[in-house]
């Protein structure tokens, strides 16, 4: 779904009936796209560059699960919704240059479990996944990879940044199984305990 600057619900509707219709049906959303933007100091934000981050990383989500839930509803089948956030969406990890993206996630991880509450009667289960911050990451970037790895050691207990193949595989999978069938509502942290030590990164990095 190329959204170009547009983030109907029309044009994200379009985009999930092709899917259903494409699959057959659709049992489980994992909604894993996230935008993070520039490392910016708020009063130094632009306009157009809030407009897309919440668009991208609130706006979107909304609409999609809408688009699959009303199909979940419609048809009787239920389902899973898992929503990947980070703990920059949470109280637990506050990092400078982050407050319009972390706002944002902090908005998805609250809608998870809004909508638990509201969809469970419809037998969809919502759950949102906060992951702790990988290499990959535009904030671990600003520093060097000699840096990084020395810094580690101090922000994650597990002394290793997150592999989001591995780490975060084997969370999804569960949340998507029925294993995970009286599950719903909660946010779960996938972060190697680094939401627990609570940095403030720059002293560390």
């Amino acid at each position: 779904m190329d959204l170009n600057g547009n983030a109907s619900e029309a044009i994200v509707d379009e985009a999930v009936d092709r899917a259903w219709h494409l699959l057959g049906q659709i049992d489980a959303l994992v909604n894993c796209y996230a935008y993070e933007g520039d490392i910016t100091p708020p009063l130094d934000l632009k306009e157009e560059e809030l407009d897309k981050i919440l668009r991208d990383n609130l706006k979107v989500t909304w609409l999609v699960c809408k688009a699959a839930g009303k199909r979940m509803r419609d048809y009787g089948i239920g389902g899973s919704f898992i929503l990947l956030t980070s703990i920059i969406g949470t109280e637990r990890g506050l990092y400078p240059g982050s407050a319009a993206y972390g706002s944002c996630l902090a908005g998805v991880n609250h809608l998870s479990r809004a909508l638990a509450m509201e969809l469970g009667k419809y037998k969809i289960r919502v759950n949102a996944v906060a992951r702790g911050l990988h290499k990959s990451d535009a904030f671990i970037k600003t520093v060097s990879e000699e840096k990084q790895q020395k810094s580690v050691k101090d922000i994650v207990p597990l002394q290793r940044w997150l592999d989001v193949k591995n780490d975060l595989t084997s969370m999804v999978l569960y949340l998507v199984s029925d294993d995970s069938s009286f599950t719903t509502g909660i946010v779960i942290f996938v972060d190697g305990g680094q939401s627990i030590v609570r940095p403030r990164m720059r002293s560390y990095m």
